[in-house]
């Protein structure tokens, strides 16, 4: 199965409406270091893509929500980031940890339009990892994809560690993951969190962009309404009437989908004057009503993006747009568990 088409940075139509660059912002992010060992280090701040002690992307807030964001940071969100190797000339099966090409594409791109919609309510923290190459997911050498996974996996358990021992304190936390990072975070879940002490802190988990099995978890359900708390929410989301054959149709496991714009698991219609606003290529500019939303089997459909130049988008893969889609809605409903989990 080519798995080719399942990841942000192959569609290059969709970078029209989330592409972004560095000239925008005037303080620099420390995507620019060099690594003795090529080892990440987590005590230096340069190893981490988002951290609550420097300026980097993920402290932006789009112009128009400014006004309405209140800053309340009293949980932490651990935000793990989606694949950014994957250019196909590329031998390597692991990013190094200090490719500043590779490190300015994450922070301007999953940084900036993900991890940034979680800035109101939490502390994000983002570690840098040596993600897997794009072809892990696809190549037919499993020893070798395998391999490139488990290093991923390693640094991002290494940070998560660092974290917990440094700066978590018993605060409540958020786990956040988009494509290969929903991948580790299923593993962090189940490793930290499933049926263990650390379950009692957990806000709720925003795992998105990759199938996540229904019974992936003994003890962590999935998140049943907006209210729930300590619990699972994911979806993959696709032009409205996708059904291909080559993939979400031959999936024979139950997977667990949330609509974003009810947060219900069933598959009740939301309109597009649900969506309070998504995030496109202008970061600054929040857009109502871009799409609609609906679960269908596995997988959420939605409409076709609204946006000035929409008629060049073929794609009906929307995956790269799966959070900044839904970029408000996101926002507020982070709020709201925060709100339950604290009272209960």
């Amino acid at each position: 199965m080519n798995l080719r088409n399942l990841f942000c940075y192959t569609i290059p139509v969709l970078l029209i409406y989330t592409a972004c660059t560095k000239k925008n912002y005037i303080q620099k992010s420390s995507y620019q270091f060099k690594s003795i060992t090529g080892i990440p280090d987590y005590s230096n701040l340069d190893y981490w893509a988002a951290h609550p002690w420097k300026w980097d992307p993920s402290d932006s807030v789009p112009a128009s929500l400014k006004k309405e964001t209140k800053k309340d940071t009293s949980t932490d969100a651990f935000f793990i980031y989606p694949t950014s190797l994957v250019d196909n000339k590329d031998e390597r099966w692991n990013a190094p940890i200090d490719d500043s090409e590779i490190n300015i594409k994450t922070d301007y791109s999953s940084i900036l339009y993900q991890a940034s919609v979680f800035n109101e309510n939490s502390r994000v923290f983002s570690p840098r990892y040596r993600q897997a190459h794009l072809k892990a997911f696809y190549t037919n050498d499993k020893k070798k994809s395998a391999e490139a996974f488990d290093t991923a996996y390693a640094d991002i358990k290494e940070a998560f560690q660092y974290y917990l021992k440094n700066w978590n304190n018993h605060r409540p936390i958020i786990i956040v993951s988009h494509s290969q990072g929903t991948v580790h975070a299923v593993r962090l879940l189940k490793e930290f969190f499933d049926g263990k002490q650390l379950q009692n802190l957990l806000v709720c988990a925003y795992i998105i962009g990759m199938p996540v099995q229904e019974n992936s978890f003994t003890k962590i359900p999935s998140c049943k309404d907006s209210l729930s708390t300590g619990c699972i929410i994911s979806w993959r989301t696709f032009k409205k009437g996708y059904t291909d054959t080559a993939y979400v149709s031959k999936e024979t496991f139950k997977t667990i989908v949330t609509n974003p714009l009810i947060w219900k698991t069933d598959s009740a219609y939301a309109p597009g004057n649900l969506n309070t606003g998504g995030v496109l290529k202008n970061f600054n500019k929040v857009k109502k009503e871009v799409v609609d939303a609906q679960i269908h089997q596995n997988i959420l459909w939605s409409s076709k993006p609204k946006f000035f130049g929409n008629v060049f988008l073929k794609q009906k893969n929307y995956h790269i747009g799966d959070i900044n889609l839904f970029y408000n809605n996101i926002r507020q409903n982070i709020r709201t568990r925060i709100y339950i989990f604290n009272i209960k």
